[in-house]
């Protein structure tokens, strides 16, 4: 099961310690889990792929972000910082990514995710139990009892979230975190798609059974789970589209239809909705973008959704 790194801001929430670690059982630097020291790491030069949208009033970029980035990977290109810069509004698929925003989320996670009445051991397999105290014991906490007060759902994010931060993809180098910031100290305007409060009900919505089935996958994957974030970097670095459509979306599509449709297709039907209300509007000027690399890859992106309104996405080269 693929870790949705290119297609949920929500992601970024996580790896920047909210709720995970502070709802479970006490880890070792659970709270500030850092990503390795990466000051004499050797940096990589990316060229990721970016599209203008022009309509009758408005003009969009598009740009695909991961939203846990190595600090090394430098991925500002100059066409990436012209659009920025020439852009009057920055929007990203949630805004506010700050430490405010976290502290303010904790609540509803905690009614959303953590469940102490009924342990997570009691609604999983005795197999995936094992799997999930040698999962926790190798992310640095005792045992699976780390995570025994979480919703599988949350459970499943997590062991998706911690080896990636183990591996070195800090949350305050994500792409999404570091436009944010360049914009407001432009005093640009910042707009979100969707709010930390709706990605998360994404997931504690589902059923019972497919949030298990999910952790299953997840439990199942660990061992491959950071080869995985890497290939979708590397693919991202070097603008092959068709593999992130590959990596982020194709399995998803296959093995988890209604979750594909949930989280990829009827978001980017909403995305492609406003930029299309943004591409009419005499008062937008230009707009960049910055939503998760998976939602501009792949038949149901959200480039093909505008052209089904009369907008044509050119790469820009």
């Amino acid at each position: 099961m693929k870790r949705f790194a290119g297609v949920l801001g929500l992601m970024w929430v996580l790896a920047a310690g909210m709720g995970v670690a502070q709802t479970a059982a006490p880890a070792k630097d659970a709270g500030t889990a850092a990503a390795p020291p990466v000051a004499s790491a050797k940096q990589t030069e990316a060229v990721p792929a970016l599209w203008k949208v022009k309509g009758a009033h408005g003009t969009v970029y598009l740009f695909g972000s991961v939203h846990v980035m190595k600090p090394s990977v430098h991925w500002e290109t100059a066409k990436v910082k012209d659009a920025l810069t020439g852009s009057d509004t920055l929007y990203l698929e949630i805004s506010g990514l700050d430490e405010d925003s976290i502290k303010a989320a904790q609540p509803e996670i905690m009614m959303l995710g953590v469940d102490q009445a009924h342990p997570l051991s009691t609604k999983i397999t005795k197999d995936d139990v094992g799997l999930l105290d040698d999962a926790v014991k190798s992310m640095g906490m005792p045992g699976e009892q780390a995570m025994e007060p979480l919703q599988p759902w949350l459970a499943y994010l997590t062991i998706s979230v911690v080896p990636m931060v183990k591996a070195g993809y800090d949350p305050n180098s994500g792409i999404d975190k570091l436009l944010e910031a360049e914009a407001k100290g432009a005093s640009k305007p910042v707009k979100g798609f969707e709010t930390i409060s709706e990605q998360m009900h994404y997931f504690s919505d589902m059923t019972q059974p497919l949030q298990v089935e999910m952790l299953h996958q997840a439990l199942v994957d660990m061992p491959k789970s950071v080869t995985e974030i890497d290939t979708l970097v590397l693919d991202w670095s070097k603008g092959d589209v068709d593999g992130i459509g590959k990596i982020e979306n194709d399995e998803m599509k296959t093995k988890y239809p209604d979750l594909y449709q949930k989280l990829l297709v009827d978001r980017n039907k909403r995305f492609a909705d406003t930029l299309a209300g943004v591409l009419k509007d005499p008062a937008t000027g230009t707009v960049f973008v910055a939503i998760g690399a998976g939602h501009l890859a792949g038949p149901d992106s959200v480039q093909k959704m505008l052209e089904t309104k009369g907008y044509s996405a050119e790469r820009v080269e």
